[in-house]
């Protein structure tokens, strides 16, 4: 077992781990925050998509160990107490989601995507959230959302 420490949501956890456990598998079955959801558990989908000190990664594919002392913040820690971020208010507004099985992932990674501030055009966008699978069909609700935030301003 190896002691680590997360700052997760803005709330410090110490774990012991395996040196194997995933970020996802920290996440979700000893902090219980089950928000971030595992899709195919070989980074393809992108259900998976936290922020880590800012940037979007894959959680199934990092180790815990490896993130020791990392700011991590997961769809639960998206919105400012009742104050919804405003891409999940646009992701409701634009009937970005059907299931919802994609979406915590979809809302991390437009967020990473906004602030590293790549993407210029919608094209651009489509092609930075390519990682990110919604097999529900509602990829143009979600890049209307992206989209919408990007023009319109707001938190990113």
């Amino acid at each position: 077992m190896t002691t680590i420490t997360l700052n997760v949501n803005k709330q410090t956890h110490t774990l012991e781990v395996l040196p194997w456990v995933s970020l996802l598998d920290a996440l979700r079955d000893r902090l219980k925050l089950t928000g971030t959801k595992k899709g195919c558990d070989h980074g393809q989908c992108g259900a998976c998509t936290v922020l880590c000190d800012g940037t979007r990664i894959l959680s199934c594919l990092s180790l815990a160990v490896m993130k020791n002392g990392s700011e991590i913040t997961t769809v639960e820690g998206i919105a400012d107490g009742d104050a919804l971020h405003p891409l999940q208010k646009a992701f409701i507004e634009h009937d970005a989601f059907q299931c919802g099985y994609c979406t915590p992932g979809q809302i991390c990674s437009a967020i990473g995507m906004l602030a590293e501030g790549k993407a210029r055009t919608r094209d651009e966008v489509k092609e930075l959230m390519s990682g990110n699978l919604c097999r529900c069909g509602a990829n143009t609700g979600i890049i209307d959302a992206i989209m919408e935030v990007k023009e319109g301003g707001g938190r990113e």
